[in-house]
């Protein structure tokens, strides 16, 4: 009986674990304050001419099991795989999908933006006139090294040591969640020094890199916002950045007692004042996310100035140094890291292809040899990537 028991718990223990290890984020298209933008009226509009696809639509009708909700491939320049069972929580929130850290890359392009309408001079700048920087390791570094994620800031977070990307530390202190001003100020990056330069995947990166954008362009922030979006992508409708403060006015009322301190300290801050609030968590939907990867193919091809600016990160790119690699993944399955973007995934290393990733197997995937773009949503990074991902990359 006692053996018995035993094995019960055992068994309860490591579903526990299992759950806690593939725990999703909350789906929380509104709870937080907005950089929007409005869908254009002259939209792109797609041409399809579809097939079966009996892998994908396996994986799509097996979702509890893998978690893939949206596929879409595109290719001839028309969508030819189109499967989709979004869930009804999904479906009336206008499709919109979170894009995890999909939303580093979006941020990466916004900059790209930015420099070529010359509010940054390149990606070799010195981050010296941003006073927000002052103490830390992050003043007086190359725009470069923080769009590569080496800024030598590993002892602090990252996933290089501390297998998490938005931690301080590891500790529960998450950086999407408070203003970069409030995080620069902390005693951990006051007096901070910069460690070797190294690839360390995180967060702070990236909403720095978003953050200086808004330095720098000021009141054209969301104009900027609106010209890649609506003008250049030509997006259907609309999509949003989220800002790192919640509607704390709300909270402040509510919940005076807030455990979070932060909240506490600062419930009279105005998000529409404050604009340096910015966090690279992106939402729009399935067919917006496939216009956003259209029109980064179409600027390579085209040379245009955003064209530039990727294929100057693509040359800049740096080894990503790791020493295996999973295929769950085109993030745990290539060689390389630029500019916000993956580069050389294994066994097409030999092609030209851009690679986006978010936290429960988001992908926006642009191969720039073969015309060929794939758009996965997952609730969960369960189905099988090197099927119907990898394998599709491979084909001519």
């Amino acid at each position: 009986m006692k053996k018995y028991l035993f094995i019960i718990f055992l068994s309860f223990l490591l579903n526990s674990v299992s759950l806690a290890k593939h725990q999703n984020e909350p789906y929380e298209p509104n709870g937080w304050s907005k950089f929007e933008v409005k869908g254009s009226e002259n939209y792109y509009k797609f041409e399809s001419e579809l097939i079966e696809d009996k892998s994908v639509k396996k994986e799509i009708k097996n979702n509890k099991k893998t978690g893939l909700i949206s596929y879409l491939l595109f290719e001839d320049n028309k969508i030819t795989i189109d499967e989709e069972d979004l869930p009804y929580y999904i479906k009336s929130n206008n499709g919109i999908m979170p894009s995890h850290s999909v939303g580093k890359s979006l941020v990466s392009y916004v900059l790209g933006h930015a420099i070529c309408e010359g509010y940054i001079d390149s990606i070799d700048v010195t981050l010296d006139d941003w006073s927000v920087l002052d103490g830390t390791l992050y003043k007086g570094q190359k725009l470069i090294d923080i769009l590569n994620m080496s800024a030598g800031d590993q002892k602090i977070i990252g996933e290089r040591n501390f297998n998490s990307d938005n931690a301080i530390q590891g500790r529960s202190l998450n950086v999407n969640t408070i203003p970069i001003k409030d995080v620069m100020k902390l005693k951990i990056l006051q007096n901070s020094k910069k460690s070797k330069s190294v690839y360390n995947y995180n967060a702070l990166a990236t909403n720095l890199l978003m953050n200086y954008t808004i330095f720098k362009t000021g009141d054209d922030w969301e104009k900027l916002l609106h010209k890649v979006f609506n003008e250049h992508v030509k997006i259907k409708d609309n999509v949003w950045f989220h800002q790192t403060v919640n509607t704390i006015s709300s909270v402040c009322k509510t919940e005076p007692k807030f455990s979070n301190v932060w909240y506490q300290n600062n419930c009279d801050l105005d998000p529409v004042k404050d604009k340096e609030t910015g966090r690279y968590s992106f939402y729009a939907n399935r067919y917006d996310y496939l216009r956003i990867g259209k029109r980064i193919l179409d600027d390579w091809n085209n040379d245009t100035c955003v064209g530039k600016y990727i294929k100057t990160i693509y040359e800049q790119r740096i080894n990503k140094n790791r020493k295996g690699h999973n295929t769950q993944s085109a993030s745990q399955y290539s060689k390389k890291y630029g500019g916000q973007f993956h580069f050389d995934i294994i066994g097409l290393a030999k092609k030209k292809i851009l690679a986006m990733d978010g936290f429960g197997g988001q992908q926006v995937i642009v191969d720039f040899d073969s015309g060929r773009i794939i758009v996965v949503h997952s609730l969960d990074r369960h189905y099988n990537w090197k099927k119907i991902v990898h394998k599709k990359l491979k084909q001519k």
